[in-house]
């Protein structure tokens, strides 16, 4: 990975806000549009979802869950040339009791301020999304793999 390419990847998990996230249901394939926050020392994303939404129904404990992070397309670009991160991991829900849940929300809340309401409901819960590969898409030609272990590398820098 060239230092160009991990600046894009960080940019894309740190710029970015908005996951497309996808999990099975009854064996059905389930999408969500999901804000995220990254966190480079755990390698893993960050989500809040209400319980009562379809998608959360997949949000079970060591569920696979697959995602895209994308920079916005416009009128003047390439969509196929759209820079993009393709995700995948395994799904871990936070307890209020978790000694991770408190540092995940208030990074989180750092993010997303208005979150603090809902995450007051009984409903909300926050998600660890681990990062355990994928692919990050820089245009045509350009793609290549990402492993758990670059994720790792990031929270070096």
């Amino acid at each position: 990975m060239t230092p160009e390419d991990r600046a894009r990847l960080v940019d894309l998990l740190t710029r970015q806000r908005l996951l497309a996230l996808a999990v099975l249901v009854e064996t059905r394939p389930v999408v969500g549009l999901m804000p995220f926050v990254y966190d480079r020392e755990r390698a893993a994303l960050y989500i809040q979802a209400s319980r009562l939404a379809r998608h959360s129904q997949g949000l079970l404990q060591g569920a696979a869950w697959s995602g895209v992070v994308h920079e916005p397309d416009s009128a003047e670009s390439d969509p196929l040339q759209v820079p993009r991160l393709l995700l995948e991991g395994r799904v871990e829900p936070l307890a209020g009791d978790e000694t991770e849940f408190a540092p995940a929300a208030r990074m989180f809340l750092s993010r997303f301020s208005g979150a603090a309401m809902t995450l007051a409901l009984p409903d909300f819960g926050l998600f660890r999304l681990a990062l355990d590969g994928g692919r990050l898409v820089l245009g045509f030609g350009a793609a290549l793999n990402i492993s758990r272990s670059h994720f790792q590398d990031l929270a070096i820098s």
